[in-house]
């Protein structure tokens, strides 16, 4: 039985996925006739679910309206579904961290608040070379990080305790999921929140590199 694992966000911890979410997002906006934003702007959209980045990228009273945010989340399926992969990639360092883990037979899993099925066609197509236990997204039936019950049901089904799991991330959202499951967070640098964030957030470690987290196993 594996012994250690480390539960994965996916987007700005194991890829960059930040152009090809705002390209798609800001297409949605101007569809609905509001200006789009940067790409850099995204950084701090992304994190909380679909819905969520409408309603921080849409003016206050817009973002008020339930019917609007369901209009652009739907929107946004269909044309993501369309360009999820164009621009996305793991960052540097990732395959080789992900090689590593799994010569140490760690158990991988991802949890992360993108929608259910882009979570797992992104792990498929982009992470296809190492096998994840265990792929979460956001949908119905499970609430959205912070909350820990996905971090906690894939620890029950991995079948190791929740304290010795890593749980590895660029948000303070996900900070906030492993204080709340038990686990050690592990924040990462080179995503799209800012260090501070993941400090205030109650962080375990950060780490700068993929590579260092080989040292906190």
């Amino acid at each position: 039985m594996q012994m250690t694992a480390v539960i994965f966000d996916l987007d700005g911890t194991l890829l960059d996925t930040l152009e090809d979410i705002a390209v798609s997002a800001n297409s949605v906006l101007r569809s609905l006739d509001y200006e789009g934003h940067s790409v850099a702007a995204f950084r701090s959209f992304i994190g909380s679910g679909v819905d969520v980045l409408f309603e921080r990228a849409l003016p206050p009273a817009a973002a008020a309206d339930r019917r609007l945010i369901d209009l652009a989340v739907e929107r946004f399926r269909v044309v993501y579904a369309d360009g999820w992969h164009i621009n996305s990639r793991p960052y540097a360092g990732i395959a080789a961290l992900l090689d590593k883990l799994c010569e140490r037979d760690v158990a991988l899993a991802v949890l992360t608040n993108k929608p259910h099925e882009f979570a797992v066609q992104c792990v498929a197509h982009l992470l296809g070379d190492w096998h994840f236990e265990i792929v979460l997204g956001h949908d119905a039936a499970l609430p959205a990080k912070p909350d820990p019950q996905g971090a906690l049901r894939i620890a029950a089904t991995l079948g190791i305790e929740p304290a010795t799991i890593r749980f590895v991330g660029d948000s303070g959202i996900d900070m906030e999921t492993a204080r709340a499951a038990g686990m050690q967070g592990v924040g990462v640098t080179w995503g799209f929140r800012p260090e501070s964030e993941l400090r205030r957030s109650g962080a375990t470690w950060l780490i700068d590199r993929p590579e260092q987290l080989l040292a906190l196993l």
